[in-house]
């Protein structure tokens, strides 16, 4: 099976907020988010680059401070909504679970981390296991993985997009962010 894949980096030691760059499997720059510290309602944006010109993406939290919170994911160059993820609340204490939703609020996917056992083994004992997450469609069949990298500094998510994937890209890219801006932060 075929696949894309690109990397998303979020330095881990910055002062305010979070910057993060994504890049193709060349290790071409193809966004820049720049998340802004102290925010009660979350308002990601991502850019073609650092000069911070060019909108491509914005992700938006719906509600201020929601433990189950919804994002919508607008894509700037149209400005349309491509879709939306909500973390499923308390299901996520024990096992990271997001839920992929339409640009109508029907949902069409899921995101669910690796493996309870190593969820719990991450939450209790040591982060040192990277995290994996599989991200369906509403059949069970897989349309991209998620996997985190350990390094102390850089907080590495490589993103492999399988050719059967017919999300939008940019749903896809949002889920991706939103993993290593909300799901990071754990560790």
């Amino acid at each position: 099976m075929a696949a894309t894949e690109f990397t998303i980096r979020r330095k881990v030691l910055t002062l305010f907020g979070a910057k993060f760059h994504i890049y193709n499997a060349q290790g071409d720059l193809l966004a820049f988010c720049n998340q802004k510290a102290f925010k009660l309602k979350e308002d990601i944006r991502l850019y073609t680059d650092e000069t911070k010109e060019t909108e491509r993406l914005r992700i938006v939290a719906r509600q201020i401070i929601d433990f189950g919170a919804a994002y919508d994911v607008i894509n700037s160059g149209t400005d349309t909504k491509v879709g939306a993820l909500k973390r499923k609340g308390w299901k996520s204490m024990l096992r990271d679970e997001w839920i992929v939703m339409d640009d109508d609020d029907r949902e069409i996917g899921s995101i669910t981390e690796d493996s309870a056992l190593m969820a719990m083994v991450r939450r209790l004992l040591t982060n040192l296991f990277p995290q994996s997450f599989h991200l369906r469609d509403e059949t069970g069949t897989e349309l991209a993985r998620f996997r985190t990298h350990f390094n102390p500094f850089v907080h590495r998510l490589t993103v492999t997009v399988y050719e059967n994937c017919s999300l939008d890209p940019y749903l896809v890219l949002a889920a991706g962010i939103l993993l290593v801006a909300i799901e990071g932060r754990q560790g």
